[in-house]
């Protein structure tokens, strides 16, 4: 290795010698070798010769072996002075100055630059870096945590600026920039366990001056674009504004002081869907510029028509980057070709406003240029997808594609009459759009060839699948009415002949258990019957005030047995829940089908929960369920752990005879008739649901205000103190079923009744005066031809109106029903009813019991 030049090296300002353990050895090393003469000396005459000659054998290979040591330079007995090492060299080169001291801050070793920095300071002698800045005020703070990193062996750095002080040389508004760092050093051999640390001061005047210059040439600039006269804006992906210029700022009536970057949206500014338009960016990630005529949105809300010159770009991953945009003020009186600019202003205005979304594509079926709404229709407001070069066939579902490509062919040959093309979005499937498409002859040289033209057909779509579902559940409803209607007069005459025949048969006899089983089996149509009338929404409904949480609780018990000991049942009501008005029985009747339901859908056992709680009008109406006003409801929900409901069969659950039980395990009128008795009392039903996880149905009742007027009672069985079923009284029985009639006449007859009949209205009323009135109680059904049974309650009440009334009736329709429901002054009885019930029914209106 060649040795260092001495007259090239730049000796260090100062170095004090660590370690003086050489000359102590060869010291001690001496003393030994004295002290083995001097024993010679004395007892040579007692040291045996052989011992004498091993001893000054020993010596010598000692000898020999230090010799040929010192020869390799395997060891040496004192550091060489004859020149620095290679670590000092490196340390004495800096152009900065370093400095090695103990935590103390004794210094060990400085370097020559640091022996230049004091000689430039005027100190006379090398002093610590704590103690050359201690007599500027303004270092006090940086150097006191200098020194406790000094002291603790951490490493710190702190750039310090000095205006009086050292380096500052008193020269006025000439600020001297120091960067001072200290860091601990690794043990060093010879430092006798001192630790050291090094210090490193260096002037950053200069490069302090360069960056103080670049920030004012950014602030100019910034300054220049701020007060430039056109407006200016960026944005990041997402649409947030980063950066407003002062001209923009001011157009738009903003307080550039007041923003924030991402404080203002892209939406707030843009008019209409134009925001959309702004955020697509080329799909390749080539940055180019667009020319856009827009309206942006004031402060004020007023519009101010600008032209945009627009770049946005994809980054490598797709995702949108930053946009910029450069703002012309369109206003009136700002473009000298005035004329120009007018229709320049009311095209940009068509374009972007229409409703409906226009694309041009080129040649090959890609995207060139849409307006604002198109990124709305086609669910890319936010520049998720870049559209400029897109085939547009990839927006439309594959079914569709063929006769979309088949449309854009034919305007590409200039076709004139081109069928629309209907289709869902690939992007989501509830969205559907008519696609309108059209050629253009003669392009101008943008690559334009076909205009699509796209109309959001969405809601029109649901409107129409809603009043297809509408009409067939009006159809099937109109035909389980009128089915329910002949149904229950006949099952009204089989169940009350059967109750004849049992009055005149002792259980013993062989023909009481065949006339039995007859009427057992009617009661079991009658009630397939009753429930095709709930689901068609035909029955007649006693309505009365009743508290959903009071029900719930009532059923708890049944619910228990019906669900088995696999499944948990659990209850739980919010307070104050709302009163409601319903029809008690055909509630229950809900509750209970839909509890069913969900033990049905757990086969291995789970959960099924009942809550009931209060939604008020401002909650109802965060809610997306189609078809329901906002409004104050009572919410009753049935929750299981089942299976959950597939899509396909969702869309059919509230259906009649539909069902997805095996063969004989369920007739399909169960969540049908749950669907009718909620339609009825003026509630909605809906199923929220998910595979694997279960179903949740809730039922929304209206909440029933209490008025000051006396609600009608609920209609009830003649209560228990009602014994005698017999009567002397004079009735009227209107009936054009000759069956029935003939039955309730001989029911009545048989139990002591006065008992006159009539096949109509209109011979109702003549039979009434022939009697001059002289009956109690009118007996009529509801539906007959001619004149229905309210007609004639309407007449009769001009000559008679203290005469007692009950209608009876298997269905009704709508008016009727309400007129019933309405009227307290009118009893009511069910087809089809038995024999007790109809002298139950009589017994109770003319005794007047409650």
């Amino acid at each position: 290795m060649t040795p260092l030049a001495q007259d090239s090296y730049p000796q260090p300002a100062a170095q004090a010698r660590l370690g003086g353990g050489g000359i102590w050895r060869v010291i001690l090393l001496s003393a030994l070798f004295v002290g083995l003469a001097v024993a010679y000396s004395i007892y040579g005459d007692q040291i045996p010769a052989d011992m004498l000659l091993l001893v000054l054998g020993l010596l010598a290979v000692i000898g020999v072996f230090c010799l040929f040591g010192l020869a390799a330079g395997l060891f040496k007995i004192s550091h060489s002075d004859d020149g620095p090492a290679l670590q000092n060299a490196i340390v004495d080169s800096l152009d900065y100055g370093a400095v090695v001291a103990d935590r103390e801050g004794r210094i060990v070793y400085a370097n020559a630059a640091y022996g230049e920095l004091i000689s430039g300071l005027d100190r006379k002698s090398i002093v610590s870096v704590p103690r050359l800045f201690a007599s500027a005020a303004e270092a006090s703070e940086a150097i006191y945590r200098l020194s406790r990193a000094a002291h603790d062996g951490r490493r710190a750095v702190e750039d310090i600026r000095l205006t009086d002080g050292p380096g500052a040389n008193g020269v006025e508004n000439a600020p001297v920039w120091y960067r001072v760092s200290v860091h601990s050093l690794p043990e060093i051999e010879g430092a006798s366990g001192k630790k050291l640390v090094l210090w490193s001061v260096q002037n950053i005047s200069r490069d302090r001056e360069r960056q103080e210059n670049i920030f004012l040439e950014l602030q100019k600039a910034i300054d220049y674009l701020d007060h430039a006269p056109a407006g200016f804006f960026s944005t990041d992906g997402r649409g947030k504004i980063q950066y407003l210029n002062a001209t923009l700022a001011n157009w738009l009536g903003y307080d550039l002081a007041e923003f924030d970057a991402g404080s203002l949206r892209l939406s707030e500014i843009v008019r209409g869907d134009g925001s959309g338009l702004l955020l697509g960016g080329s799909n390749d990630g080539q940055i180019k510029t667009e020319v856009i005529d827009i309206d942006l949105v004031k402060r004020d809300g007023t519009n101010f028509p600008v032209r945009l010159l627009h770049r946005a770009a994809r980054l490598a991953e797709g995702d949108l980057g930053e946009t910029r945009t450069l703002v012309l003020d369109r206003a009136p009186g700002i473009d000298a070709s005035e004329e120009l600019r007018n229709a320049e202003v009311r095209f940009s205005r068509f374009f972007n406003d229409t409703p409906f979304a226009i694309a041009a594509l080129d040649e090959d079926g890609n995207i060139v240029r849409t307006n604002a709404p198109f990124m709305r229709t086609f669910g890319n407001e936010h520049g998720e997808k870049a559209t400029e070069g897109l085939p547009l066939t990839e927006l439309v579902v594959p079914e569709a594609k063929s006769r979309f490509v088949a449309a854009i062919d034919a305007a590409k040959s200039n076709q004139s009459t081109i069928e629309p093309v209907d289709t869902v979005l690939a992007a989501n499937e509830e969205r559907s759009v008519r696609l309108y498409v059209s050629g253009i002859a003669d392009g101008d040289g943008s690559g334009e060839r076909v205009i699509v033209y796209a109309l959001d057909t969405t809601e029109q779509r649901v409107l129409e699948q809603q009043f297809a579902q509408s009409q067939k559940m009006q159809a099937v409803g109109q035909l389980a009415g009128g089915i329910a209607h002949d149904l229950n007069n006949i099952l009204t005459a089989i169940i009350g002949f059967s109750d004849l025949l049992l009055l005149n048969l002792r259980p013993n006899d062989p023909s009481f258990k065949d006339t039995m089983e007859i009427k057992q089996n009617g009661n079991r149509a009658a009630g397939l019957v009753r429930q095709l009338l709930a689901f068609s929404r035909r029955q007649t409904l006693r309505l009365e005030v009743l508290e959903v949480s009071l029900l719930v609780d009532d059923l708890t018990v049944l619910f228990k047995r019906l669900i088995g000991d696999s499944i948990t049942l659990t209850v739980d009501h919010a307070a104050d829940i709302w009163p409601v008005r319903a029809d008690h029985i055909q509630l229950e009747q809900v509750v209970i089908n839909l509890v069913v339901n969900a033990r049905d859908a757990m086969p291995g056992g789970g959960r099924v929960k009942i809550r009931t709680s209060n939604v008020g009008a401002q909650e109802a109406a965060t809610f997306n369920y189609r078809g329901m006003p906002a409004a104050d409801y009572v919410l009753i929900e049935v929750e299981d752990t089942g299976t959950g409901i597939p899509p396909e069969v969702l869309a059919k659950i509230f259906e009649p005879f539909f069902t997805t039980k095996d063969i004989g395990k369920g007739t399909g009128l169960g969540l049908s008739t749950v669907y009718g008795i909620v339609k009825q009392t003026g509630g909605f039903i809906y199923a929220d649901t998910e595979m694997d996880l279960g179903t949740t149905f809730k039922i929304f009742l209206p909440r029933f205000v209490r008025k000051e007027e006396k609600l009608p009672k609920p209609d009830t069985d003649l209560p228990a103190k009602v014994r005698d079923l017999t009567g002397k009284e004079r009735i009227l029985i209107v009936e054009d079923e000759d069956s029935v009639r003939a039955f309730a006449s001989r029911a009545l007859a048989s139990a002591g009744y006065v008992v006159h009949e009539a096949d109509s209205g209109v011979e109702a009323l003549e039979v009434l005066e022939e009697i001059d009135g002289e009956i109690e109680l009118l007996i009529s059904d509801v539906v007959m031809p001619e004149m229905d049974g309210p007609t004639l309650l309407t007449h009769m009440r001009e000559r008679y109106p203290d005469i007692k009334v009950i209608f009876v009736s298997g269905y009704a329709e709508e008016n009727i029903r309400k007129g019933l429901e309405d009227d307290s002054s009118v009893e009511f009885l069910a087809k089809p009813f038995s024999l007790k019930q109809l002298a139950q029914k009589v017994k109770t209106v003319l005794s007047g019991a409650e």
